[in-house]
C-alpha cells in the first residue's frame, strides 16, 4: 500500500484547493490502478489534526492569513505538530535511503517551509497579490522534473499576503536545494522578486504558486463581481481581461495543474513501486 496525505492548512475556510488536490490524487490512483494507493485529508490547523508518520507522500495546502499566525499561544500546537511533522520526514529521509518520505509544500505551507528549513525571509508581500501571474524559471527550474514541461514563463494562480525573499545562499548550499523559479513583478518594478519554488532534495519540493488552481474554479472566483472589482482597482481592466484570456488557453493554468503535482507525484510512486519490488 502507498499512503497519502493532504495537509490542509485552510482553518476551515471555504477553498477550492483541496478539492482540486482531491481530483489530482484522484487521477493518479486511475493511472496506477494496479496498486492499492489511500488518501486521506487532515485538518491541521483547524482541528491539529496530523496524519500517521506511515504515510508516504504528503501534500501541504495553501491556507488564508500570516504563515506567523501559528506562534500565537491559543494556536500554537498545530504549528508545533506540524513543525514536528517536517522535521521527522527530513531525518527520516537521512537516516533510511531504502525507503524515503516525499511532501510536496504549496503557497502558505511554502511560506511555513521556508520558516523550518530558513532558507530565506518570510515576511509581508508589497502589495497583495491575486490573480493569474507569470513565473520565471531558473537554470536548475528548466531542467527539473516539475517544471520542465512548462514553457518560460509559465502561467499559475498567485493568491497571497506574504513572500520568501532574499535566499539564504548558506543555508542552500549545505542543503543541497536549488531555487527553481522566481515570480516576475509587474506591479512595483522596485519590488524584489520573491523565491517562487524550491527543491529541497529529490523528495522535497514546494511552490509559492498554486499548481493545483483549475481554470474553472479561477474563472468561477474572477468572474465575482467582488473578485473582479479587487483586480480591476490593482491592475486595470485590460489586465483583467488578459487574465481571463490566459486562463482559457491550454498552455497556461491548465499546463501548470496537469505538469506540477502530477509530475511530483508520479516520480514519488514510481520511486516507492521500485523499492516495494524489491
Amino acid at each position: 500500500m502507498i499512503k497519502i496525505a493532504t495537509i490542509d492548512l485552510y482553518n476551515n475556510e471555504r477553498n477550492e484547493g483541496i478539492r482540486c488536490l482531491k481530483e489530482i490524487v484522484h487521477d493518479a490512483k486511475n493511472n496506477y490502478s494496479e496498486l492499492d494507493i489511500s488518501h486521506e485529508v487532515f485538518e491541521t490547523r483547524y482541528k491539529g489534526e496530523i496524519p500517521d508518520f506511515d504515510t508516504d507522500i504528503f501534500l501541504s495546502s495553501g491556507g488564508p492569513g500570516s504563515p506567523f499566525d501559528g506562534q500565537s499561544d491559543t494556536a500554537g500546537q498545530w504549528e508545533k505538530n506540524y513543525f514536528g511533522l517536517i522535521d521527522k520526514i527530513w531525518n527520516h529521509n537521512q537516516k533510511h535511503p531504502e525507503r524515503k518520505k516525499y511532501i510536496f509544500f504549496i503557497c502558505h505551507s511554502f511560506q511555513m517551509m521556508a520558516r523550518f528549513f530558513e532558507f530565506g525571509t518570510v515576511n509581508k508581500r508589497h502589495s497583495k497579490s491575486f490573480g493569474v501571474m507569470p513565473f520565471t524559471k531558473t537554470r536548475h527550474g528548466k531542467d527539473d522534473p516539475v517544471l520542465k514541461e512548462l514553457s518560460n514563463p509559465f502561467y499559475a494562480a498567485d493568491i497571497r499576503q506574504y513572500q520568501v525573499v532574499e535566499e539564504n545562499k548558506k543555508v542552500i548550499k549545505e542543503l543541497g536545494a536549488k531555487i527553481l523559479s522566481y515570480e516576475i513583478i509587474d506591479d512595483d518594478q522596485e519590488a524584489q522578486p520573491s523565491i517562487a519554488s524550491i527543491r529541497i532534495s529529490d523528495e522535497i519540493v514546494g511552490t509559492q504558486f498554486h499548481p493545483e488552481a483549475d481554470p474553472e474554479s479561477m474563472l468561477y472566483h474572477f468572474k465575482q463581481d467582488e473578485r473582479k472589482k479587487q483586480v480591476v482597482e490593482k491592475y486595470g481592466e485590460k489586465r483583467y481581461e488578459r487574465m481571463i484570456e490566459i486562463l482559457q488557453r491550454p498552455d497556461t493554468i491548465q499546463k501548470t495543474r496537469k505538469t506540477v503535482i502530477p509530475s511530483f507525484l508520479n516520480y514519488a510512486i514510481d520511486e516507492l513501486t521500485a523499492v516495494l519490488s524489491k
